[in-house]
């Protein structure tokens, strides 16, 4: 690479056309220009300028280094308007959480996008093991954990918390149901569903619950926004943190079950530790953080 401040110098030599003008300009002795040049030519290996008296004229090669140069400038000077404008509506952002949270923040960011074409969201649902790899290894600029991380290389801040919720029809009754009548439905599993299960219905059916691997299992659905639609239908019983509960677009054919015993996953932001963030990963933030007070 060539070395930036011999390029300067020569650029500077090139527009003032004189060794005594350009180090007045640079601050320099009129020898440590010309030091400059010879450095500069010595590693390119060809002549950059034909000295004409005290004057000189550029070689075909000292006129494709003075572009150069001025391309850098260029560069640099795009460079240093981006830093200072931070554009809040441009550049890109990768975000990951939960399917569940993920499907009721995607509306919140869709406005913005529209607005902002120069704006790139990235929004991957993955599981919480997955967001907290992307968030170590720079794949992800914000996270939402069920947990503070309490790694080194992260920092985070509680947003609040969710409920897991017992999710049935609208028409079922408004009593707390028996763990036999959501037998009789049966249950509208998914990947996270026989774990919510463990938590959730053994907390509340402890001597009924037979455990994950025994319930009656009506349907399995894999994609996090379609689970509710067989419950909405009146066909079982489903467990879902609120979020899933809030995107659904039907939820006025869900009822969320009273329990006696309810209960909540924390909600965390996390973010690489010591990397101030720019514009618009801090509203990229705001927005989650609207989002989860949605929940509480």
């Amino acid at each position: 690479m060539l070395n930036a401040t011999w390029l300067e110098t020569f650029t500077t030599l090139c527009e003032t056309g004189h060794f005594t003008r350009a180090a007045e300009r640079l601050n320099m002795t009129q020898p440590g220009v010309s030091q400059h040049l010879r450095k500069l030519e010595e590693a390119l290996g060809e002549r950059l300028i034909a000295r004409q008296g005290k004057s000189f004229v550029l070689t075909p090669a000292g006129e494709a280094v003075f572009d150069l140069g001025r391309a850098r400038r260029e560069e640099e000077a795009q460079l240093r308007a981006g830093i200072r404008a931070d554009d809040r509506d441009a550049g890109a952002v990768h975000i990951a959480c939960s399917g569940s949270f993920a499907n009721l923040l995607l509306p919140a960011l869709q406005p913005w996008m529209q607005d902002a074409p120069q704006l790139s969201v990235h929004l991957e649902a993955a599981p919480q093991a997955s967001v907290l790899a992307g968030l170590l290894d720079g794949r992800f600029d914000l996270g939402v954990l069920g947990a503070d991380p309490g790694h080194a290389r992260l920092e985070a801040r509680a947003l609040g918390r969710e409920e897991l919720c017992l999710v049935l029809p609208a028409d079922a009754p408004a009593a707390a149901p028996a763990f036999a009548d959501l037998e009789a439905r049966g249950f509208i599993a998914h990947p996270d569903g026989y774990a919510y299960a463990d938590d959730l219905l053994h907390l509340n059916f402890p001597g009924a619950y037979p455990g994950a691997d025994r319930l009656r299992v009506r349907a399995f659905v894999n994609q996090i926004g379609q689970i509710p639609a067989p419950v909405a239908q009146g066909t079982g019983y489903t467990l879902l943190p609120r979020s899933g509960v809030e995107a659904y677009a039907r939820k006025d054919l869900l009822r969320i079950a009273p329990l006696p015993r309810r209960r909540w996953h924390e909600l965390w932001l996390a973010a690489r530790r010591g990397r101030p963030l720019p514009a618009r990963l801090t509203h990229a933030a705001g927005l989650i953080e609207t989002v989860a007070r949605r929940l509480r």
